[in-house]
């Protein structure tokens, strides 16, 4: 492993600050080699003993990887279908860096997965490979030569357990160590003028990031559904704690709902299918996170008026009927007019709507599909979503 390590370090410098700082840890529970999220790279003796230098060397950087590019992070932030298949995310993220590697002549162990093998392109991130993937990947076995562990697809493994006392590095060292590396690799692409496409993406969007989108609506909505959960008010359907002490006395306690929540969904001419259902599917996933579910999301279509309203689980059961002309107030106010008044109401569009004039007596957050939606008024919270 140590010999394996020097050579990738050696070969690739630009990773050599990532590969040491890694920790080594034995296990002959982990399959092969894997990582946890917090940098520590659990190895198989048997696996190391049967692989050869060359190929742990690929597989050290393979690992590394996944760190560098944050992909439990980016897991965390998958719609909860599709963390509930961590084997799935795990494919597609090797397909992501995979085709770095052997574009850069690295040596890998068979079996790998890469782009090629589901007749896939090659250049793409894992969030686009894995809608893509068939079903099911295996027919039996081999499920777990691709279980890379927690710094990749972001579920803890029972082989992580072995690590407690290993020195563990985290979030602000990472990214330190991130961009540490990302300005080896532009410096070295200066001086050699040779490093795979994907790396020099990821390079730039590490030293030069651009908004995640997905982060900004996740915290926006949790902000809101704590702003309207703080709410409180009096019940006496639960006595406070201090009744006892007055004889003859009920006295109230309080309470802290749970907030509703509207999404009005801009259904006119001018937005696509596969925007909405995107940014639908980043809603839905962010509600169940805060512990909003079922009969408190209400989705309303509608373009120049309400067409459908329903209570909805998923992106899949919005109803998206419309198509004229625009005028988002309405679906605004019929929200706010409902018996169960919302706390929150998500607008999805692409800002081409009329607003109301005066900030509704509820948190209103405006998410944006496109890079040249219209601006709404400075009182709306607003999260953009880039179309590419």
């Amino acid at each position: 492993m140590l010999a394996a390590r020097f050579r990738a370090a050696n070969e690739r410098p630009y990773f050599a600050s990532a590969l040491y700082a890694l920790s080594i840890v034995p296990s002959t529970e982990v399959p092969t080699m894997g990582v946890d999220r917090w940098w520590r790279c659990h190895v198989s003796p048997a696996f190391v003993a049967a692989t050869p230098v060359a190929e742990l060397a690929g597989v050290w950087i393979h690992e590394v990887a996944h760190l560098l590019r944050d992909h439990h992070g980016r897991a965390d932030r998958l719609p909860a279908a599709l963390q509930r298949d961590p084997l799935r995310v795990n494919v597609a993220q090797d397909c992501e860096i995979n085709d770095d590697l052997l574009a850069d002549r690295l040596a890998l162990p068979e079996g790998r997965m890469e782009p090629g093998r589901f007749g896939l392109p090659e250049g793409r991130l894992f969030e686009e490979y894995l809608p893509l993937l068939p079903a099911p990947l295996f027919a039996s076995g081999g499920a777990d030569a691709v279980d890379c562990g927690s710094g990749a697809h972001g579920r803890e493994r029972p082989w992580e357990a072995g690590a407690d006392g290993t020195p563990r590095i985290g979030p602000t060292e990472a990214d330190a160590l991130r961009r540490h590396t990302a300005e080896a690799m532009r410096a070295h692409l200066r001086a050699r003028g040779t490093l795979a496409a994907g790396w020099r993406r990821w390079a730039d969007e590490t030293l030069e990031p651009v908004v995640d989108w997905r982060r900004m609506l996740a915290g926006a909505v949790r902000e809101a559904a704590a702003w309207a959960g703080g709410a409180v008010d009096y019940s006496y359907s639960r006595p406070s704690r201090r009744t006892p002490a007055l004889r003859g006395v009920v006295l109230p306690s309080l309470r802290r709902p749970l907030p509703r929540v509207a999404v009005v969904v801009d259904t006119s001419g001018s937005m696509g299918e596969a925007e909405l259902a995107a940014a639908m599917a980043e809603v839905t996933g962010v509600l169940r996170e805060v512990g909003v579910r079922k009969n408190r999301v209400t989705v309303l279509a509608c373009d120049a008026d309400v067409h459908a309203v329903s209570r909805v689980t998923s992106a899949g059961q919005v109803t998206l009927a419309g198509g004229g002309g625009t005028d988002l107030r309405v679906g605004i106010a019929a929200a706010l007019a409902r018996p169960d008044r919302p706390g929150i109401v998500i607008v999805l569009t692409d800002g081409y709507t009329p607003w109301p004039e005066e900030t509704p007596s509820c948190r209103l957050i405006a998410v944006l599909v496109g890079d040249g939606s219209a601006e709404p008024p400075p009182w709306v919270e607003t999260v953009r979503v880039p179309l590419t």
